[in-house]
């Protein structure tokens, strides 16, 4: 996800912390101690591997909806624009046996390849 100071809020962090199990005490006081104290310690708690539930944060310079238009453009090119569709639901379908065998032969990882500006010396 991306960067956004609602995606690492303190509620988030106490929800995440009621699931697995953490106590409400232990977490400290947003703006001065513990994992509450600021953004980039609530965000490390979130990214948190060992946790039932981890976020991973995006680089400051895209979005999620990056990897969603790639999504809907790979859909178009290899679908889409070559289709015939009979009605609806046999344009429905299609789309699904198209997630399905994407999902099965085609799903990679996207890398990111931005390494972040050079600043000047």
């Amino acid at each position: 996800m991306d960067c956004l100071n609602i995606h690492q809020s303190e509620s988030l962090v106490r929800w995440i912390a009621d699931i697995e199990g953490i106590a409400f005490d232990t977490l400290g006081v947003k703006g001065q101690s513990g994992i509450l104290q600021s953004m980039s310690t609530r965000a490390q708690f979130l990214a948190n591997p060992q946790h039932k539930v981890v976020f991973h944060f995006t680089p400051k310079h895209c979005s999620w909806l990056n990897q969603v238009e790639i999504w809907f453009s790979i859909l178009t090119r290899k679908l889409l624009s070559r289709g015939s569709f009979s009605s609806q639901a046999d344009l429905k379908q299609q789309i699904l046996n198209f997630i399905d065998y994407f999902n099965q032969k085609l799903a990679r990882p996207f890398q990111w390849t931005f390494k972040g500006k050079l600043l000047a010396a």
